[in-house]
């Protein structure tokens, strides 16, 4: 009969240690995401452009183009536009108007400003603090000779 409570007594200790283990650790875990200042945010993904390079009367090739960025949820619902449109239209005319880019000796590209002026811009067109952040996903260049017609 000692035995038989004992091992009681040990599973029910052990059952109630486990459960409050793991509201705290839930508990950890909300505070976390309240405090991390990405809480609250959406993502959203644009579609791919694609942004002919063009110098001395000639197409070179094509960027393509996607990003993903990030934006306050409540806002994004009272929107009646949504910052889709202006996000594709600043990465081409930021791309488009680029005359730092040499098709002789391609180099890496600065993302970095690029995305700051798109954020930038967009914001500026929107008259307000929309977009926290732009990110890149994806980048390319394809030279003319690559691209096939038909």
């Amino acid at each position: 009969m000692r035995y038989t409570l004992l091992g009681f007594w040990i599973g029910a200790v052990a059952l109630l240690s486990a459960y409050f283990s793991g509201i705290w650790m839930n508990r950890q875990t909300l505070m976390e995401i309240a405090e991390s200042p990405q809480a609250g945010m959406d993502y959203e993904k644009t579609r791919a452009i694609s942004v002919p390079m063009i110098a001395d009367g000639k197409v070179h090739g094509y960027v393509v183009a996607q990003f993903v960025y990030t934006i306050d949820g409540s806002k994004l619902t009272t929107l009646s536009v949504p910052p889709n449109p202006f996000i594709v239209d600043e990465a081409f005319r930021a791309i488009y108007n680029d005359r730092e880019i040499d098709f002789s000796d391609l180099k890496r590209y600065d993302l970095d400003g690029l995305t700051s002026k798109i954020r930038t811009n967009v914001n500026a067109r929107m008259r307000g603090n929309l977009v926290h952040d732009i990110l890149v996903e994806e980048f390319s260049f394809f030279p003319s000779s690559m691209v096939h017609a038909g």
